[in-house]
């Protein structure tokens, strides 16, 4: 067996597959960001805290599903390219939030591009309907709302 023979005792296993394809798109996604300065993780910092009102630190770990300390890491180097910046709130200025900048808005219109190209080419060896049914499919297992339910 080669080293790039995948064992049949784990290519029906739901846990390895997951892993794998996981595996396979965040390096695809990883090579097709890195242009940019950016990766995955700072991308969907970034387009969580566009996405509306200005955040807390915590509301956006909260949101991504993340800890604390990886959020404050997360928001630093955001902080260190100018992509965002923390600002006091006006509506409690014991707390601060988190908005981007100019700069952060301009990379995160050209990464969201490249986003959804890579996804379109990872899914390319899926016909359309397969693609969208299991983009469907992802969404019940990872956040238990059915699209159908709608």
């Amino acid at each position: 067996m080669t080293s790039d023979a995948r064992p049949e005792q784990l290519t029906d296993r739901l846990g390895y597959l997951l892993k794998h394809a996981h595996l396979r798109y965040t390096e695809t996604s990883a090579r097709a960001l890195a242009p940019l300065g950016t990766d995955g993780r700072e991308l969907a910092v970034l387009a969580v805290l566009a996405a509306g009102a200005p955040l807390s630190q915590q509301e956006a770990a909260g949101r991504l599903g993340v800890d604390r300390t990886t959020m404050v890491a997360l928001v630093d180097a955001l902080e260190a390219k100018s992509l965002a910046e923390r600002v006091r709130s006006p509506a409690d200025r014991r707390k601060n939030t988190v908005r981007l900048t100019d700069r952060g808005r301009q990379l995160l219109d050209r990464a969201e591009e490249v986003r959804l190209r890579t996804e379109r080419e990872f899914l390319a060896a899926l016909p359309a309907p397969d693609a969208a049914a299991l983009r469907a499919a992802l969404r019940v297992l990872a956040t238990g709302a059915d699209d159908r339910d709608s």
